[in-house]
């Protein structure tokens, strides 16, 4: 079981959070978009919260500011956290406005705060576990969705219940966080989700 834990953490890696909501969100949402808008939206997700960040990791990596995507460092940290900060804005600007896509810009928008708070604790020597931050901010959401769409997904829901303790796991087990750093990143990323559901649930 050991060896098989921290494959969690690359499996559900941050990076992948956006992405897994959008599917979530254009699978249990009333929508009534085209399969063109839903090709471009998704395009525009993976162009903005995968590619990208993947281009600015090995740039940084090339100058010696990382040496892992994993970024167990809080040194390392502040940069990627930024720029993340940067896309997701841009993002939320541009493409996954509140007027075009309603529940995923509270999605995103919770994701923004989450971020934010997470590189202004870096300031305070508290590194909150990104990782968490994701799964539960998606969790939180993917419960919003079907109460919003009155779907029953409980098997989903709590799958990703689940996933939540085993990205835990897979954290502890690679010596990258420490529970304390866990329950923080958990607290991060579901409160702002939370309480952006009394704009949209």
């Amino acid at each position: 079981m050991k060896k098989i834990l921290p494959v969690f953490s690359y499996l559900f890696h941050p990076i992948f959070i956006p992405l897994l909501g959008t599917f979530f969100y254009v699978a249990l949402d009333d929508n009534y978009f085209t399969l063109p808008q839903y090709l471009v939206l998704f395009i525009q997700i993976i162009i903005i919260s995968i590619l990208l960040p993947l281009a600015f990791f090995y740039l940084l990596r090339t100058f010696g500011k990382i040496d892992s995507i994993m970024l167990s460092d809080i040194s390392q940290r502040k940069i990627p956290l930024l720029l993340q900060i940067m896309l997701m804005s841009i993002l939320i600007a541009k493409s996954i406005t509140i007027n075009r896509y309603f529940e995923l810009f509270f999605f995103f928008s919770g994701g923004l705060f989450s971020t934010i708070i997470a590189f202004m604790l870096l300031f305070a020597k508290i590194k909150a576990s990104i990782h968490m931050i994701g799964m539960s901010a998606l969790t939180v959401f993917i419960i919003g969705l079907s109460v919003h769409a009155e779907v029953n997904i409980i098997n989903t829901v709590v799958f990703f219940v689940l996933m939540n303790g085993f990205v835990a796991s897979s954290r502890l087990e690679m010596n990258a966080h420490t529970k304390k750093e866990l329950a923080i990143g958990f607290v991060c990323g579901m409160l702002p989700q939370l309480l952006l559901l009394y704009f949209w649930l």
